[in-house]
């Protein structure tokens, strides 16, 4: 790797800001490290390797912790308290200051305590949802949750947990600010769902009642993220028991998962995550190392998975391009029409009962449903043997089903196998990709580049506007620089109010 020198302008920085930029890409490269091994864990490692694993990712994460916090850099940060910056290195030392402070204070051993439970935890929730058994996960889950909190105790002592954990994911972006966010997509979607069910038109369902081999539906998803320009020198596609993107500039990887009665999940999961990796890939490579390279927040990095898998695979230019190549991988469709694809891939169903698999509209009532238990069982109002039945009496409340399982249940995510407080940024992700959606439609024919099948526009925009920051800016001010505006949910809500009254023929919007 290129050093600090090399990379970065430090001609007139001072030593301290040197050293300090030195010890970021040392602690880069463990986190790199631990996150192939994580990748690994998920993909390709054998069941039986789980203890020896987590050993590794315990050890990784524990010297991570050590470069962090060691009494160096928190001398190196005091030196450039008054230090003549630019405004690069300003941002740099402001970021890597925020996760010396919060990392100063917890225990090393708590650190590799964690993250060996969490790959533990990984490997138990894969089991409990085969097997249909949240006994089998709750002991762990819950072992979890205490070790985080006790994370959270020594960050910020006194301070409420789930608010403590929330600044992971979403830094910079109040908590209040996304739960107001939240409340108008409630008064929002909650009518126009009911609406549509109670007078909107019958959509077609053309994907469904045929069998879709597995390896076809590969095939398929290794074409479309070919054509959406996805480089294979620095990233590849395999399955996951959950779909997710993993990496960096360099090597961004993508997994999808598949049913055999539709194969528009694992198209759309493939292109969600295609989304992430964009991200990734569009960050500067001569940041790698520092937080200039480094992706913001999980709400910013959802936005683009969101914007790349709603505003582009389920709009009808994309079906105008991709439909021929759909029906290549499966000739049965041959009589499937653009209009039919388009209402196929857009029709909402509230008895659906996996937040991967919901629609653009219902999705966000599994995302609020799953923050509301988040935080009760994080605070400690809510038992984790309880989890279950409140999960089934919320899904009734919010969706009008009850899953029969457990595995369609509270264990079909992985996500508490790792973290806490950190669901929010889908609903951030949806609500920005609409923002930014509405400001690239300012620059660029959107529909008109899709239905041609130029998609590189698309990411070099987001790039431009977004990716090539990295954490120049706090969360707040890299959307006011990508769009010109405040977070705000009116763009998602007129978005979704335009087009689903037009798909359902809803006279009122």
């Amino acid at each position: 790797m290129a050093t600090a020198d090399e990379t970065h302008d430090t001609a007139d920085a001072p030593d301290a800001y040197r050293d300090l930029l030195e010890r970021s890409e040392k602690l880069t490269d463990v986190r790199m490290a631990s996150m192939a091994l994580g990748w690994d864990q998920r993909v390709m490692m054998p069941e039986g390797g789980t203890p020896a694993r987590a050993g590794q990712l315990s050890t990784l994460s524990g010297l991570g912790h050590e470069l962090l916090v060691d009494d160096e850099v928190g001398e190196w940060l005091a030196e450039l308290d008054s230090a003549d910056l630019t405004d690069d290195q300003a941002a740099v030392v402001r970021e890597l200051r925020r996760e010396h402070d919060r990392s100063a204070e917890v225990p090393g051993v708590l650190v590799e305590e964690i993250a060996a439970h969490q790959a533990e935890t990984q490997q138990v929730w894969q089991e409990a949802k085969v097997e249909d058994d949240f006994d089998h996960f709750a002991p762990a889950l819950e072992e979890l949750i205490d070790l985080h909190r006790e994370r959270a105790a020594a960050i910020e002592p006194g301070a409420n947990p789930y608010r403590v954990l929330y600044e992971d994911s979403l830094p910079y972006l109040p908590l209040e600010t996304v739960e107001d966010i939240f409340d108008e997509l409630r008064e929002g979607l909650v009518p126009l769902i009911e609406e549509i069910e109670a007078d909107g038109r019958e959509l077609p369902s053309v994907f469904t009642g045929h069998t879709y081999d597995a390896d076809d539906q590969m095939a398929l998803s290794q074409e479309v993220v070919d054509l959406l320009g996805y480089p294979r020198e620095h990233g590849r596609l395999d399955t996951a028991p959950h779909p997710f993107m993993s990496g960096n500039q360099f090597d961004a990887r993508i997994t999808t998962r598949f049913r055999e009665d539709d194969p528009i999940d694992a198209l759309m999961a493939t292109i969600h995550e295609f989304g992430h990796a964009s991200y990734q890939l569009g960050l500067p490579k001569a940041e790698y190392g520092t937080p200039l390279g480094a992706s913001l927040s999980s709400g910013v990095h959802e936005s683009q998975s969101r914007f790349w898998e709603n505003h582009v695979g389920r709009t009808k230019a994309f079906w105008e391009f991709f439909l021929p190549t759909m029906k290549e991988h499966f000739p049965h469709l041959e009589d499937v029409t653009v209009d039919e694809a388009y209402a196929a891939v857009n029709r909402i169903y509230p008895g659906n009962l996996i937040r991967v698999e919901a629609d653009e509209l219902t999705y966000h009532l599994h995302i609020i449903l799953r923050c509301e238990i988040d935080r009760a069982f994080v605070e400690g109002d809510l038992p984790v043997e309880d989890v279950p039945e409140v999960w089934n009496e919320k899904m009734d409340d919010y969706l009008g089903v009850v899953p029969e399982t457990d595995t369609d249940g509270c264990l079909q995510d992985t996500h508490w196998s790792a973290s806490f407080a950190a669901f929010q940024g889908y609903t951030v992700g949806s609500v920005l990709a609409a923002q930014l959606d509405a400001t690239i439609r300012e620059d660029l024919d959107v529909d008109g580049l899709v239905r041609e099948g130029e998609f590189e526009p698309l990411w070099e925009w987001m790039t431009e506007h977004v990716h090539r920051h990295g954490q120049r800016y706090p969360t707040e001010e890299l959307i006011e620089v990508a769009t010109g505006e405040p977070l705000t949910a009116d763009y998602f809500l007129e978005y979704v109010e335009s087009k689903y009254g037009d798909l359902y023929g809803l006279s009122g919007y």
